[in-house]
């Protein structure tokens, strides 16, 4: 489908960015449906992301019921991890802050 084709357009353009470590688009139910990384990396970032996602939204929400999550940004040490909730997918890159201007 059209949309398909769209979201792995987007997928490889944003792997191709300099510092991207990878990439995991996670359904509702916390699975990775389409990653860059090795399984067991892409497992660990599904649930934990999902988690901290929702953790993040309930919290936005709770503070005005109006509002919603749109993104989500950590900083560690070795990454950055961008989080990108829709409706019905997370998006998650991870990359080398160092590299990424």
């Amino acid at each position: 489908s059209d949309a398909q084709s769209e979201v792995e357009e987007t997928l490889k353009r944003i792997a191709s960015h300099q510092g991207v470590v990878g990439t995991v688009v996670v359904n509702k139910e916390g699975i990775a449906i389409k990653s860059t990384l090795d399984q067991s990396t892409t497992v660990m970032y599904a649930s934990l992301i999902s988690q901290l996602a929702a953790k993040a939204r309930s919290v936005v929400r709770d503070i005005d019921p109006q509002n919603d999550l749109t993104f989500l940004r950590i900083r560690s040490k070795k990454h950055e991890i961008m989080v990108a909730p829709d409706k019905e997918y997370i998006l998650i890159v991870i990359q080398n802050p160092s590299e990424s201007s």
